[in-house]
């Protein structure tokens, strides 16, 4: 359980290799169901550091908190698993 925890917060946090190599798509509107298109937030964050306005360098520095957040969770749930199941080996 803690490996598939630390995968998916190292695969959150090494997706700019992922958009530098070309797998930028920018879809401009809201998903409405799971089967519409949508667009990951790093190549979210990643279109609007490109723009010249100002409110989207806001929101990318938004978004990349956000992302921080989840990559510090995900990693603080990673490490309570791996205690908790270290104290039930050990008893």
């Amino acid at each position: 359980m803690t490996g598939i925890i630390l995968a998916l917060s190292r695969a959150v946090g090494e997706t700019a290799p992922l958009i530098v190599i070309g797998a930028l798509a920018y879809v401009p509107f809201i998903a409405e169901s799971p089967m519409d298109q949508f667009t990951v937030l790093p190549m979210q964050i990643f279109n609007w550091v490109s723009r010249p306005q100002e409110g989207f360098v806001t929101a990318a520095a938004a978004a990349i908190i956000v992302l921080l957040f989840i990559v510090f969770l995900l990693n603080g749930i990673a490490v309570f698993i791996r205690h908790r199941s270290q104290q039930k080996f050990q008893s």
